[in-house]
C-alpha cells in the first residue's frame, strides 16, 4: 500500500500513529500535506456524535492554531494524531473549500450601492434572483444612472 495514498494516511491519522511523519522518507515529505488533515480529518462517517466529535476536535486542535505553526510539519501531524479519540479507523470524506463567488458580482455591487443598509445574506439572496436587466431597470426607476 502507498504510504501517501489518502486511506493509508486516514488509517494512521485515526490510529493516533505519532511516527508515521518520521517513517516518510524526504521525498515522501514533500509530497505530504497537512493541511488535507483538516479536510479529511474532520468529517467521518458514522453516528451523529462521532461526526460531532471530529468535527469540533479538528476545530480546537488543527484549525485555531494551525498556520501558526506551518514552519513545523512534524508538530502539525502530531497535533492532527490528537484528533482522533482512538476508537479505530472510520471513513473520511472529503470536505470541499467553500468556492469563491465569481457570478454575480456586479449585481451585488449594484445592490450594495441601492440598498446600503440591508444584510450581506440578504443582498447574496436578491443577487441569485436578480439579472442585470433587472438591475438596469431597478436603477432606472429610482431616477439614477448606470
Amino acid at each position: 500500500m502507498d504510504k501517501l495514498s489518502i486511506q493509508n494516511e486516514m488509517s494512521e491519522f485515526d490510529r493516533k500513529n505519532r511516527d508515521f511523519y518520521d517513517e516518510l522518507t524526504d521525498e515522501e515529505r514533500k509530497k505530504f500535506s497537512n493541511y488535507l488533515m483538516i479536510r479529511w480529518g474532520s468529517s467521518v462517517q458514522g453516528g451523529r456524535e462521532l461526526q460531532e466529535f471530529y468535527v469540533i476536535a479538528t476545530n480546537e486542535r488543527l484549525n485555531k492554531h494551525f498556520f501558526a505553526v506551518n514552519k513545523h510539519p512534524k508538530l502539525q501531524w502530531l497535533m492532527a494524531t490528537s484528533v482522533s479519540p482512538g476508537m479505530g479507523a472510520h471513513r473520511h470524506q472529503w470536505i470541499a473549500p467553500k468556492k469563491k463567488d465569481s457570478g454575480n458580482s456586479e449585481v451585488k455591487k449594484a445592490l450594495i450601492d441601492l440598498y446600503p443598509a440591508m444584510k450581506m445574506s440578504d443582498i447574496d439572496t436578491l443577487a441569485s434572483m436578480t439579472t442585470k436587466a433587472d438591475i438596469k431597470e431597478l436603477v432606472k426607476n429610482q431616477g439614477k444612472t448606470d
